[in-house]
């Protein structure tokens, strides 16, 4: 307690009363210190890593339909009509499933945009490929889908 104000410890004071026993030089010094370290601590506080920042991108293989799981590929049967999205591990591998549904025709493909990993998720973007118009499809139901085959992750999968 401050003897004249009866409140806490005055910090002007206490700063003069240690800045009092130093040279001109070692006062300099102790400010550029203090500077430096109020510099310091508001630059760290700002530096938050986003979340959704990408970290890597995650090296894959899209699988064809005879190397999928078999279990796997009982899933992808149950779902193919309907569009659906689903992760499988199997033998230290994460398996990333991306279907489009029934489309009228065949000649659909799909795109592997993006797979990459966050400090939190590991992401990835497809998208459908229509077939082209000059390519003649038969107007036969197709369930177009990727299966996707990358190192296994406890991260959730974030689907873009």
């Amino acid at each position: 307690m401050d003897a004249e104000t009866g409140m806490g410890v005055n910090c002007d004071r206490y700063a003069e009363e240690i800045m009092t026993g130093l040279s001109e030089y070692q006062r300099r010094i102790v400010s550029i210190g203090l500077v430096c370290l109020l510099c310091f601590a508001v630059y760290s506080c700002g530096q938050k890593q986003n979340p959704m920042e990408k970290i890597k991108d995650l090296d894959y293989t899209v699988i064809a339909e005879d190397n999928i799981p078999e279990e796997l590929l009982a899933k992808i049967e149950e779902r193919k009509t309907d569009t659906f999205k689903l992760t499988f591990e199997d033998q230290g591998f994460l398996y990333i499933c991306v279907g489009y549904g029934t489309q009228q025709t065949g000649g659909y493909s799909i795109a592997v945009n993006d797979l990459y990993e966050t400090a939190n998720a590991v992401y990835i973007d497809t998208n459908l490929i229509g077939p082209s118009p000059e390519e003649k499809s038969k107007p036969v139901a197709s369930y177009p889908y990727v299966v996707v085959k990358t190192e296994f992750s406890q991260k959730p999968v974030v689907f873009e």
